[in-house]
């Protein structure tokens, strides 16, 4: 099994420090940081010391890559037969683990996680094979997008 992810204009960088982490103890290959994404380092080619804070350094250990726009790049990876998996609040969403495990196993895919305010628009949610959502059952309606990466990486990435 292979992962991938992509993160659509994240705009916190303890966000994607922590997506960072999360990916390295999981096994993830690669990250695309789209559109406002920031990415571990800044235009003077320092290391960000906020995202790596949280990140510990996992910068260093999964390749990631600076990409402009997102629906050109899945559209790529769709190509190469990675499934892309959006993780949402939606109509057309399924809980993450009620979807067929058979669907994964010796697969690779890519999981894509957006802004924290608008989440994915509808223009990436269209070139999705699966939409998955984590169910809420408090007063809140949605997780912090690490949280809810770290969530569903696991899940997928225990499935045998």
């Amino acid at each position: 099994m292979e992962i991938v992810v992509i993160l659509h204009d994240i705009r916190s960088l303890h966000n994607v420090g922590s997506i960072f982490r999360t990916a390295d103890a999981a096994g993830v290959k690669k990250i695309y940081l789209c559109g406002i994404t920031p990415s571990p380092i800044d235009a003077f080619g320092k290391l960000r010391p906020q995202l790596n804070k949280v990140s510990l350094g996992a910068e260093k250990f999964v390749e990631w890559e600076k990409v402009k726009s997102t629906v050109p790049l899945i559209v790529r990876l769709k190509k190469e037969r990675h499934k892309i998996f959006a993780i949402e609040q939606n109509k057309k969403s399924v809980p993450y683990y009620k979807f067929p495990k058979s669907y994964i196993l010796n697969s690779k895919f890519c999981l894509v996680v957006g802004n924290e305010i608008k989440g994915l628009p509808q223009s990436i949610l269209k070139k999705a094979d699966k939409i998955l959502e984590i169910p809420m059952k408090g007063k809140k309606e949605s997780l912090n997008v690490s949280v809810a990466f770290g969530i569903v990486v696991f899940h997928l990435n225990l499935v045998k």
